[in-house]
């Protein structure tokens, strides 16, 4: 519920944010809201069938084909969030400032169709990311009626907070709430990494890597509030395999290093090339760590197969002292 609620509350807020400073724009000079209203309720009713039409979609799926479309779902919803935690993490302290100007730039068309398209594409674009983010979470939550309520609770607060800063009572620190809803987000994309790893496996698609690497029902037993929070909120097994744990690092640790890092400290545009020359390298080297492990660790498939030579040898060899 905890990781749906702030889902909810993140991308809500941004829409609410858009939308307020449009409708504060319209206000000002004079014009009528119902064209934005009337775009706005097409993205979130075009949000919902995209959502309504993937789980349709996935739950007529045989059992491999349906892991296989989560598995899908799920490493869509991470490119889509860290698109934009990277976006926002970036330009959070002037994000008023940037929608302002955009909003003044649509309004010196003497047209509120601009306006109402921008709310109506903003409101899209974080519908579209809620829809498909909230459906990958909800595939790995353990109550997906509590994961529901706890996105609707989040959008709800979302939206009492976009019509306080609207009419100019609520005062909030953007920069300090997208670093620490993005700093959750970036945990619980983490989470997501392990989970299109773990379904990956089970559609057939991913057979290296498969040895478990820590057994964590000591500490978060069924049932428990610390299950809830490690597998329900964090998506964090209870029997991580070495891949998974793998993903998850790969994925978790520069994000939140780019989250976290201070802004004053940020790489200048001019040495970005080299930056993402290490970025590439170090992938690179993941890949070839991967490629090791493959070549290293047997498969669940090879593994039984060794079985299967093993007691056949055993069986023939058990046959031949017999007869002797």
């Amino acid at each position: 519920m905890l990781a749906t609620l702030v889902i909810g509350l993140r991308e809500g807020l941004e829409a609410a944010l858009i939308v307020g400073i449009i409708a504060a724009f319209l206000r000002r000079s004079g014009k009528s809201l119902f064209a934005m209203w009337i775009g706005i309720g097409i993205a979130v009713a075009i949000s919902l069938g995209v959502g309504v039409t993937l789980e349709v979609i996935s739950a007529g799926l045989p059992q491999a084909q349906q892991e296989g479309m989560e598995t899908i779902i799920g490493a869509v919803a991470v490119v889509m969030v860290t698109a934009m935690i990277l976006w926002i993490a970036k330009n959070a302290r002037s994000l008023k400032g940037y929608l302002e100007a955009h909003a003044a730039s649509a309004l010196k068309t003497g047209s509120t169709a601009a306006l109402a398209t921008m709310a109506f594409l903003a409101v899209l674009r974080e519908g579209v990311e809620t829809a498909v983010f909230l459906l990958a979470a909800f595939q790995s939550s353990v109550d997906p009626l509590l994961a529901g309520a706890g996105a609707l609770i989040g959008v709800l607060i979302s939206i009492v907070i976009g019509y306080g800063i609207y009419r100019g009572g609520v005062k909030l620190n953007m920069g300090r709430f997208f670093t620490i809803t993005g700093v959750f987000l970036v945990l619980v994309a983490a989470g997501l990494v392990l989970k299109a790893l773990r379904t990956a496996h089970e559609a057939g698609w991913i057979m290296i890597g498969q040895d478990k690497t820590v057994d964590l029902s000591w500490l978060a037993p069924n049932g428990s509030a610390q299950a809830a929070l490690l597998t329900g909120v964090l998506g964090i097994p209870a029997d991580p395999r070495v891949i998974e744990v793998l993903g998850w690092l790969l994925y978790l640790v520069p994000m939140l290093l780019f989250v976290l890092w201070p802004a004053k400290r940020r790489i200048a545009p001019a040495k970005l090339p080299a930056f993402h020359r290490i970025i590439a390298i170090s992938l690179g080297s993941a890949a070839v760590l991967l490629a090791l492990i493959a070549a290293i660790l047997p498969t669940p498939q090879s593994s039984a197969a060794a079985l299967n030579v093993v007691s056949a040898q055993n069986t023939v060899a058990a046959s031949w002292a017999a007869e002797r």
